[in-house]
């Protein structure tokens, strides 16, 4: 993976705000993740997921409260999240190699572009059309 920018004590947290964690280091990736798996975990159009090394991480609250699923006859997929709201916190990969972040968990604007789209033949056909609508400030 290629270097792409640092995590200078960027902090995130589930919805309820009982899981709190902060970031460091460097950035490895930054991947839109199409596949089927990562849309129905989510339950949205993708999975945006910030990589970086395992040590990259300390949690500030709520370790406690994380849960951990894997699906058993995938070899990569996995998922954290918060057991008392289900948000998707921070999870160190099947190999022990890589701290995958939710890029919707950080608390901050953070300064990194997505570095690719994956798995992009498994999008959902209204993905791009839906990048073409209208754009509103909130409701």
């Amino acid at each position: 993976m290629e270097l792409i920018n640092k995590l200078n004590d960027v902090q995130g947290s589930c919805l309820c705000g009982s899981v709190k964690f902060e970031l460091f280091g460097d950035v490895e990736g930054f991947y839109l993740c199409h596949c089927t798996r990562c849309r129905r975990s989510t339950g949205s159009a993708h999975a945006s997921n910030i990589f970086t090394m395992p040590e990259n991480i300390k949690w500030l609250s709520g370790e406690g409260l994380i849960q951990r699923f894997e699906l058993p006859e995938a070899e990569r997929f996995m998922k954290q999240f918060c057991s008392i709201c289900g948000s998707g916190v921070p999870y160190v990969n099947r190999l022990g190699t890589k701290l995958v972040i939710p890029a919707g968990s950080l608390s901050e604007q953070f300064d990194v572009s997505p570095g690719k789209n994956i798995f992009w033949e498994s999008r959902v056909k209204w993905y791009e059309n839906g990048l073409k609508t209208p754009r509103h400030a909130e409701y």
